[in-house]
């Protein structure tokens, strides 16, 4: 019988990237660059098999910057106006093909593939119903969220219920309103990263197309280092450790969610401090995420029998404290990130913690801040 029990080393395991020394260790790989781009027109033969070209239709070649994009995000790059239900539609009837052949969204395009596609006003009627300008609110809430701005990143303290991206029944979200981003640049302002849409703190928007490449291998390859700040209801057995627990998706209509499978899940790791606590009834964890997995740190953080303050969806009932402000909210904050610059050098950014996380911390007495928790984590 498979033990689907978290893993939770007291102390730091050998083969863990190095995390001292004011360089960034080994953290989530996570989200998709996107943002407009200029494809280059292929010409030549078409691929053998395909349906003859309709009026209109054209093959593109994805180009370097554009490797290792899923097809959805290289579409919402180039054809922003385009929906995401319709261009599944296209996929689905074969109007889209990639080398010749049917594809789906969420395969990965390599540069030099032909991306076969319909005629443009196909591709951006949807879109123009649904395009939606940037209410005056919206615009400065996002403005006075800048943390950091140069001419290749800006990042954000995202608040908390802001969507990153939209989605079933989503159309309220960042991804549609980063044109307030712009600063005068003739250039949409791209994520390379995601937060659940509860969780708030430190997110990194590229500038530049270039940005984004060099960005997405950041947090691809683990060169980035992310701390967040949770309440937790309750005190873990042991004040640090290491939970090594395997996550996988749930499908169902209750939106996304994942749960213990080891042997079906992905590998989910997670360092953790315990910071300070109210006795046994709360305490305050700085997680490190090694890996980069839906909702990984409010699952890891349930299974250590500790949910976080607020989340509902993994702690049920036993999420909520009674008489503390804000306690059903979501208390799970990416408070800084430590990452390489397109530039060169290290940028590190802090994330002032949100309204609700504020009160709580006053609500049991913790101090304001505390030094790098995982400063001594090393190999």
């Amino acid at each position: 019988m498979i033990d689907s029990r978290p893993q939770v080393a007291p102390h730091p395991t050998p083969g863990t990237p190095a995390l001292a020394g004011g360089r960034p260790g080994a953290l989530p790989a996570s989200g998709e660059r996107e943002g407009p781009a200029h494809p280059r027109i292929k010409s030549g033969e078409e691929g053998e098999g395909q349906p003859a070209t309709a009026p209109g239709e054209r093959t593109l070649s994805v180009v370097a910057a554009d490797g290792a994009l899923r097809l959805d995000r290289w579409f919402k790059r180039h054809y922003p106006a385009l929906g995401h239900g319709h261009l599944e539609k296209l996929l689905r009837t074969g109007r889209i093909r990639v080398d010749g052949k049917r594809a789906r969204a969420s395969d990965r395009v390599a540069p030099g593939q032909a991306i076969r596609i319909p005629a443009l006003e196909e591709l951006a009627a949807p879109a123009l119903q649904d395009a939606r300008p940037t209410s005056p609110g919206d615009e400065a809430m996002l403005r006075d969220a800048v943390l950091h701005r140069d001419d290749a990143v800006i990042v954000l303290n995202k608040p908390p219920g802001l969507a990153v991206q939209g989605g079933s029944g989503t159309e309220r979200h960042l991804d549609g309103m980063l044109d307030a981003l712009r600063f005068g640049s003739v250039e949409r302002p791209r994520l390379v990263h995601r937060l659940d849409k509860e969780t708030s703190g430190v997110l990194v928007l590229a500038r530049t197309a270039a940005a984004a490449a060099f960005l997405t291998r950041a947090f691809r390859d683990k060169t980035t280092r992310k701390i967040y700040w949770a309440i937790v209801v309750g005190l873990p057995e042991s004040a640090q450790g290491r939970i090594d627990l395997p996550l996988a998706k749930l499908p169902g209509r209750e939106g996304e969610r994942v749960r213990a499978d080891a042997e079906a899940g992905k590998r989910a790791v997670t360092y953790y401090r315990v910071v300070d606590s109210a006795g046994r009834k709360a305490s305050w964890l700085a997680l490190l995420p090694v890996t980069g997995r839906t909702h990984q740190l409010r699952a890891h953080c349930a299974a250590l029998g500790t949910p976080i303050l607020g989340d509902a969806k993994y702690g049920a009932a036993g999420a909520h404290l009674a008489g503390v402000p804000g306690a059903k909210r979501v208390h799970l904050h990416a408070r800084s990130l430590a990452l390489p610059h397109p530039s060169g050098g290290i940028l590190q950014v802090t994330a002032p913690l949100p309204r609700h996380m504020r009160q709580s911390w006053e609500f049991f007495g913790f101090p304001a801040d505390v030094a790098d928790p995982f400063a001594d984590l090393s190999p």
